[in-house]
Order: structure tokens, then C-alpha cells, then sequence
């Protein structure tokens, strides 16, 4: 009956049983190869350019987006495409700039220069803050791609929870990043057949076809690309493609999930390529999932028998693109759409898992790799990392079950502490001579900005102090954060002594 969540049919449970089988088998195979410390963090260094770039847009469509940039074309508009056209801007920047520079210092963990530029602590700040963050991601999108398929398959949630997490550990542990790239590279595929066969079944639902889709969007502003107005409060056009840029470069500049694929690649230029493909890549492919969510908001108004008796429903945004494979989809598509949702998941997550493992084996585990065991050993302890990351990373899933608000302050937290890392990284590449205490001091500036932008925009700001909310949107916290970093180091860069040499060399 419409308007009534059904169960998979076979040849649903057939498609995902067939997915999940055949990423299992590919990353094991695939990984097989995976014998040493170097081929286990980065792949041998021989991976062709359009499977790393592939892998990185992978790691930037996760599932929480598959769900959530339709929810808001649903709700809104195309505001949110802003975002993706930032990211051309901050591509650029990582291919002139950011992959040299790693590439120049051969180091495979993103923080290991930030000691030398600027002492211990700046290293121990960095990946602190990225393993932490990490480690909740992985909860985050354990549990929200649960929660997500939950009401279209049936099962519990803490069961999909073990499936998906299961399934990467398999394959993450057996083959390191290289399973993980190969395995991204067919999930990407999967998720893009996904949304352009769901994107192709709404707009050929129409009675009117697509010049009835448009024309009924466009009369309620669902293609709008938001207010045009130089407006820093709400969420316009240019306060969202600001925090796209910086987003960006936090992404390609620092975030060892990126930088670690740097390296897989066999030469600078097919590194370089590797981001234009993954970037570029995710440009139309969040247009189709923004369009799916353009479209899903008419064909809710052309079938309002759907939705008249489904309570599972109840007109939420980020509820509407389940709730349509579960109603509408043909035996078989359901399927698909849902393995989409899981490639999408276990993509971000096994980037996640061997990134974590490859910084405890880099930057916390002590003594000098080279003499202080075998490469059989060193391959044991990036195994048994990366077991534990996952573990630790499916308990926060299953924490979140029961403690979702605890789930909003952390993120807000975690933000707050991570937001640094990218001034900082910048303060080191741009400003030569700079003092370890000045750049310490503008890390604890652009934190304490962040945290008040971002804190006064939520419930946790207190009433009475209402008056002391920032004036800015909290989309801007990243972006007045690392200015702000900027302009202390430079202050204290022209305050040093002239004769001070620079903390190290440039790096």
C-alpha cells in the first residue's frame, strides 16, 4: 500500500548480498600484496592518478552526504552547491602549493614537519585533534548509515552497525591502502550508477516531464543558489562559499586522509592530477544528488498518497530520499540504491581507519622504526592499529544510540579544537620568520574565535550572555579562526628580533 515502509524483496537482499560480498573479496585480493609498512600506508607509490583521485572523492561523498545534500535541495535549495564550487578554488591552491610541499618532504604523516617548524607541541596539538575527530567520524557514520537504512531493511541497528564496520575491517586490516583505494575506486562507481539511475526514474516519473520538474521547483525557489546580499549573519551565498574554500583547504592542506594519498601516487604530476579528478569529480555528482532532492520535493506533491499514512515520514528532509527507495523503487533498484549508501559509508570509513593507524605508527609509536623491529613486526603494528581504531570507532556507534546530545557537544567541540590546524599549517608554509611561541599564541586566538562563533550559534550558549553572540554566521568560524592566526604570527614575525633565524627551514 503506498504510503507504507515495505520490506527488501529478494532481489533487494540479492543486490546487497552481492555488493558486499564482491568489496570483501576485492580489497582482500587487491591487498594481498600488502607485506611491508610503505605498501600498507601508501599503496607501494604506484597507483595510477584516476584511481587516487577516484579514492578522494570517495572520502569526500560520504554517506551522512548521500543522505543530507538531498535533504536540503528537499528543504531549501541548491544553497549547499556553493560548497562543492569552492572547491576548484582550493584544488588549485593544493596542486601550486600543498602536494609539492608534501611531496618535497617525503614524510607520509601530515604533522611530522609541524615539529620541526615549530616544536613538539605543535605536532602533538595536530594529530590529537585529527585522531580524536576521526575516531568520532567513524561512529558518526557508523551510526547515521544505520540509523539512514534501518527502517528500509528491518534489521537492527546495531547489527547493520557490525556489518559495516565488519566488512571494512576486513579488507582495511588485510590490505591496508591499498584495499582501501581499489575498493573506494569501485564504491565511487556504485554510488554514481546509484544516484543517476534514482536521479533518471524522477525525472522520467513526471507526468509533465523534466519542463514540468523545473517549472514547478522553480516557482517554490528550490534552485535558488541562496541570498546574494553581503550578509555575514545568515547563510548567503558568499558566507557559504568562504567556508567551502577554507573547508577545502583544511581538507587537501592537513588532513592526513588527503595527504596520505599524495604519496601513493608514482610521480608529482599524477598527484597533482589525482585531486583535479577528485575534486572536479564531486562537483556534478553533488549536482545529481542536490537535483535528486529538487525532485524528490515535486514528486512528493505529485503523490501525496505516499506520504498521507507514513508516519516514518513525518516531512523531514533528510528523511525523504529513504523514504523514497523504500516506496517507490522497483524490486532490485531498493538494493541498489541502499549498497550506494553502504559504498558511500565504508569509503569514508576505511580512509578513516588506515589514516588513524598509519599516524600511531608514525608519530606516536616511539623508538626508531628502522632498527626497532622487522618489517614483518612494523606490518603487525599498523594491523593491530588499525584493529583497535575500528573497534574503538564502532563503540562510539554504539554510545551514540543512546547519547545523541552528548553527540552535538562533541562535534562542537571537536571543531572548535581542529580548527587551528590549517592556520597553523599556513603560518609554516607562508610566514618565514615566526617564533614557535607567536604561532602557539595565534593557535589560542583562532581557537577562542572559533569556539565563540561557533559555541554563541547553538543551544550551549547561555541566555544571559545573549548579547555577546558573535555577529557572524557559523559557517564563518573557520574562516575568522585561521585569519586570525595569520595576522598574530605575522605580528609576531615583524616584532622579532631581525637577527632571529627561522625555526627551522622551511620545509
Amino acid at each position: 500500500m503506498p504510503g507504507h515502509l515495505q520490506r527488501f524483496s529478494v532481489w533487494d537482499l540479492g543486490v546487497l548480498l552481492v555488493y558486499l560480498v564482491f568489496t570483501v573479496a576485492l580489497g582482500v585480493w587487491v591487498g594481498r600484496r600488502s607485506r611491508d609498512p610503505d605498501r600498507f600506508m601508501v599503496a607501494g607509490r604506484r597507483v595510477p592518478s584516476w584511481a587516487v583521485g577516484m579514492s578522494i572523492f570517495g572520502t569526500f561523498l560520504s554517506s551522512i552526504t548521500f543522505i543530507a545534500l538531498p535533504g536540503k535541495a528537499y528543504a531549501s535549495g541548491w544553497v549547499a552547491f556553493t560548497f562543492s564550487l569552492s572547491i576548484p578554488v582550493a584544488a588549485w591552491v593544493a596542486t601550486r602549493w600543498f602536494v609539492p610541499f608534501y611531496r618535497h618532504q617525503g614524510h607520509i604523516s601530515a604533522y611530522t614537519h609541524l615539529e620541526a617548524r615549530f616544536g613538539p607541541w605543535a605536532r602533538t596539538y595536530a594529530v590529537i585533534c585529527f585522531l580524536f575527530t576521526q575516531l568520532f567520524r567513524i561512529g558518526t557514520i557508523l551510526y547515521l548509515v544505520a540509523l539512514a537504512v534501518q527502517p528500509l531493511l528491518g534489521w537492527p541497528i546495531w547489527g547493520l552497525i557490525l556489518l559495516v564496520s565488519g566488512a571494512v575491517l576486513v579488507y582495511a586490516v588485510l590490505g591496508g591502502m591499498e584495499s582501501v583505494i581499489w575498493t573506494d575506486v569501485m564504491q565511487s562507481f556504485v554510488l554514481i550508477g546509484g544516484a543517476l539511475l534514482c536521479a533518471g526514474i524522477l525525472t522520467f516519473g513526471f507526468p509533465g516531464g523534466v519542463t514540468d520538474l523545473i517549472q514547478l521547483a522553480a516557482k517554490d525557489g528550490k534552485w535558488s543558489l541562496g541570498s546574494f546580499a553581503l550578509d555575514f549573519r545568515h547563510e548567503t551565498f558568499l558566507v557559504v562559499l568562504l567556508y567551502g574554500i577554507f573547508i577545502n583547504l583544511q581538507n587537501f592542506g592537513v588532513d592526513q586522509n588527503y595527504i596520505q594519498r599524495y604519496h601513493t601516487a608514482a610521480t608529482l604530476r599524477q598527484a597533482q592530477s589525482s585531486v583535479w579528478i577528485g575534486g572536479l569529480l564531486y562537483l556534478p555528482i553533488s549536482a545529481f544528488f542536490l537535483f535528486i532532492g529538487t525532485a524528490l520535493y515535486v514528486w512528493f506533491h505529485y503523490h501525496p498518497d505516499f506520504t498521507a499514512f507514513a508516519p516514518q515520514f513525518d516531512a523531514k528532509p533528510d528523511k525523504a530520499f529513504p523514504f523514497f527507495i523504500a516506496t517507490a523503487l522497483p524490486n532490485g533498484i531498493a538494493g541498489l540504491l541502499v549498497a550506494a549508501i553502504l559504498a558511500a559509508a565504508q569509503s569514508t570509513i576505511s580512509s578513516s581507519v588506515n589514516s588513524c593507524a598509519t599516524l600511531f605508527f608514525c608519530d606516536i609509536w616511539p623508538g626508531d622504526r628502522k632498527i626497532a623491529g622487522s618489517e614483518r613486526f612494523q606490518l603487525r603494528i599498523l594491523r593491530v592499529a588499525t584493529v583497535v581504531v575500528a573497534v574503538i570507532g564502532t563503540g562510539i556507534a554504539f554510545w551514540m544510540t543512546r547519547a545523541q546530545k552528548a553527540l552535538d557537544v562533541w562535534w562542537t567541540g571537536a571543531s572548535i579544537l581542529s580548527g587551528g590546524v590549517l592556520g597553523l599549517f599556513l603560518t609554516g608554509l607562508l610566514i618565514r620568520r615566526v617564533r614557535p611561541q607567536a604561532a602557539a599564541i595565534g593557535v589560542i586566538v583562532g581557537v577562542g574565535l572559533i569556539g565563540w562563533i561557533a559555541l554563541s550559534a547553538t543551544d550551549l550558549w547561555p541566555s544571559k550572555w545573549a548579547h555577546w553572540r558573535a555577529p557572524f554566521h557559523s559557517y564563518l568560524a573557520i574562516v575568522i579562526g585561521t585569519l586570525a592566526i595569520l595576522m598574530v604570527s605575522v605580528l609576531g614575525a615583524q616584532f622579532s628580533s631581525p637577527n632571529f633565524p627561522p625555526s627551522s627551514s622551511r620545509n
